[in-house]
């Protein structure tokens, strides 16, 4: 069903969940709304689509070139190519960003970022709710803390497994709030006295080496701060593991996930006007305060909604409060796909990304307006993530679209913030001028290696089979990318004002490695960098304490990138073994099959989905771009036949049934493929992966999703 507003086709869903939830309390009437959305449409579909007719145009010309230049390229005539065709951009003259009305999580606080999706209302709660978190719970369950010597997890508590926890986190503390002497291991008590944290050694009575960083209490909690981050030591005589400790220390509870992207792009799998109500009920309800969900779990009744803030009491008595939840961002779609939700004047689907951009901002008004019960900006500022980019053309196109969305919906101009994701090889190669286009609202800027893989791939599809995909993370462009995303964030003012990102441990079960390696990413200069699960923030939190990011930051220089950028990852040897060629097309089928099977038969747009050697990743549609390319590649190519290609498919579908055999919703893909829509879905991919816009993955997964659906109502 759809109702006709002015020359729009409104889907009735969409059009009645607008009226009648998302306007309520906006301080705009409907009619206001729909005729303002409609010009608004008028005016930017035509921009929309004629950016993307110049991604095609551009992507042909290269195309083009690539094929006639196999055998003589050179580097520099490459260059010279792209600044012809206006894909290099002249850079810019140097400027600092102005961005005004930031929150500190994002200006002053280095910290973890979650990704999570907005349709899955449990998880987005618990991501919101992840600010803060259990140190000795995220020790405990993970592999951090060895199983051996009696340390097993079980199925009950191990007080063996509970003493290495609380060992762990007293060597933390002395690290985050070193003692003038002694070790917070030795404590009998914490005692405050006169304003002054005291602790007693056991007849020694000791003080921090920097009493600044004691904060206040909260009860028996006791909060620090360290490089901008709070924690609490929290006393509990009473409780199983406060009594076991000599000071009383029941846990140490950390500030964990600093900001989170609800995401309505790449980990949700919104293919209709009914998927899409779903996305952004979920994001009203998280914008004010609403947000509920009620499910069972170990035989109890659970209700989540969004946890208040914390009160605490200075050394001197007065009252302060710190946020209770992580500061949230929406990721919007890109410019590529459009939605029949709503049709224009001409019967056209709108721009997804265009709605998008209206109806988030429509429900995160309530926060601005202070409507909820509790708040996510106490700025006043609406944060969306932009997503695929391509060059600051497309950075203008949305700044735009956003002083028009603020107009329409009667906010000041720069309440919208934009953070611009970094994962286009045209954004890569011109982020200057992206950030310039940007310079009043950007608040974020961050790298993806999978994305951006899948963008290189794509890109140069026809110069040449690629090297294999983990030989990537070594290649001269993948680090001078990640390089230069810092440096140009850097030199463009972003130190205390906007948010320099990094990419996502994939590897949810594998903490220890994690904490052994992503502290890299902060070495290298970023302020935040993405986790997989709230357990995995706490963790990754610590890295924050060790790393002071702002004075690395004020090491980073100026430096250039582009060269090794344009070092396109090529084997021109291809002396790769049969038995290489088929490891790497097994692991990229089963990648592509693990994940596409949840998305079509289920609508799963992000879970952990186990890889061929059976490790659980954290899987997101982007690891579909750099498979599927890969694939595409090495077949166009002629590295692999499309025989070898179809046969790797089926047998890793059965691979994929096997992991998925304890599912009760699952729907084996073998030995039916021809009527599995999601194998069939996997084959397009590869198979068309090459004709497909900048390689990207959505036109095939929301139409075979379509399908999927339709036959489920079928039956």
């Amino acid at each position: 069903m759809s109702e006709k507003v002015g020359n729009l086709t409104v889907e009735a869903s969409l059009y009645e969940f607008i009226n009648q939830e998302a306007l309520e309390g906006s301080g705009l009437t409907a009619e206001q709304f729909w005729a303002d959305f409609e010009r608004l449409i008028q005016d930017f579909s035509g921009r929309n689509e004629n950016l993307l007719k110049k991604r095609e145009e551009i992507q042909e010309k290269i195309d083009q070139w690539n094929r006639e230049h196999q055998e003589t390229y050179s580097q520099e005539a490459y260059e010279t190519f792209l600044r012809e065709i206006g894909y290099l951009e002249k850079e810019v003259d140097d400027f600092e960003i102005t961005t005004e009305n930031v929150d500190p999580e994002i200006t002053a606080q280095p910290g973890p970022q979650l990704v999570v999706p907005v349709k899955n209302a449990r998880y987005a709660l618990n991501a919101a709710n992840a600010r803060w978190g259990s140190l000795y719970d995220a020790l405990y369950g993970s592999d951090i803390i060895p199983e051996e010597n009696g340390a097993e997890q079980g199925t009950s508590y191990n007080p063996v497994r509970g003493e290495k926890v609380v060992a762990y986190a007293k060597r933390w503390l002395d690290e985050a709030i070193p003692l003038k002497e002694g070790s917070h291991k030795e404590v009998k008590q914490y005692k405050i006295e006169n304003g002054n944290l005291n602790v007693d050694l056991g007849g020694k009575t000791v003080t921090l080496q920097d009493a600044n960083q004691f904060l206040g209490t909260r009860g028996e909690a006791i909060l620090f701060e360290n490089n901008g981050l709070h924690f609490e030591i929290q006393i509990d005589a009473d409780h199983p593991i406060g009594k076991t400790d000599d000071a009383h220390v029941k846990d140490v509870f950390v500030e964990s996930a600093i900001t989170t992207i609800i995401d309505c792009e790449d980990s949700v799998a919104a293919v209709d006007a009914e998927d899409k109500v779903d996305v952004y009920r979920n994001w009203l309800g998280l914008m004010n305060g609403t947000l509920t969900k009620t499910f069972e779990k170990d035989n109890e009744t659970i209700t989540r909604k969004l946890h208040p803030d914390r009160t605490y009491k200075s050394p001197f008595g007065e009252t302060f409060t710190l946020p209770g939840r992580s500061l949230m961002f929406n990721r919007n779609v890109g410019h590529l796909m459009t939605s029949d939700a709503i049709l224009d004047q001409n019967g056209k689907p709108v721009p997804e990304g265009i709605l998008d951009a209206v109806v988030t901002s429509l429900a995160a008004k309530q926060d601005v307006l202070g409507n909820g019960n509790v708040q996510n900006s106490a700025k006043g500022s609406i944060y969306i993530v932009k997503p695929k980019m391509h060059g600051s053309e497309e950075v203008a196109f949305t700044n735009d679209l956003f002083d028009r969305v603020e107009d329409m919906l009667g906010l000041k101009r720069h309440t919208i913030k934009v953070g611009v994701m970094d994962e286009e090889r045209r954004t890569s190669l011109n982020l200057k001028n992206c950030i310039y286009e940007a310079r009043e609202r950007i608040i974020f800027i961050n790298t993806g290696f999978l994305d951006r893989t899948g963008d290189e791939i794509h890109t140069s599809m026809d110069l040449g089979p690629m090297i294999r995909k983990n030989e990537m993370k070594a290649s001269n462009w993948l680090q001078a990318y990640e390089d230069a995303n810092v440096s140009v964030g850097v030199n463009s003012g972003f130190r205390g004002k906007a948010q320099i990102g990094k990419g996502m441990w994939a590897m949810p079960n594998l903490m220890k490695d994690m904490m052994e390696k992503k502290d890299g990413q902060l070495k290298a200069g970023a302020n935040t960098a993405w986790v997989p699960s709230p357990t995995a923030a706490t963790l990754h939190s610590l890295h924050y304490h060790d790393v002071d990011v702002f004075r690395v930051q004020q090491e980073v220089t100026h430096g250039q990138y582009r060269d090794k950028m344009l070092d396109i990852p090529v084997d021109e040897a291809r002396n790769w073994s049969k038995e290489e060629i088929q490891q790497e097309l097994d692991n990229n089928a089963q990648g592509i099959l693990g994940y596409v099977v949840r998305w079509i038969d289920q609508g799963v747009g992000s879970s952990s989905v186990p890889d061929i050697d059976n490790v659980d990743l954290m899987e997101d549609r982007a690891t579909l771009r750099i498979s599927s390319q890969h694939m595409a590649n090495w077949l166009h190519h002629g590295i692999c036949s499309e025989e070898q290609v179809l046969e790797t498919l089926k047998r890793m579908a059965k691979v994929v049934d096997e992991q998925n055999a304890g599912d009760s919703n699952y729907t084996p893909m073998a030995p039916n493929y021809d009527n599995s829509v999601a194998f069939q879905a996997g084959c397009d991919l590869v198979f068309k992966g090459k004709e497909q816009p900048n390689g990207y993955t959505e036109p095939i997964l929301h139409r075979r999703r379509q399908e999927a659906k339709a036959k489920q109502v079928a039956h």
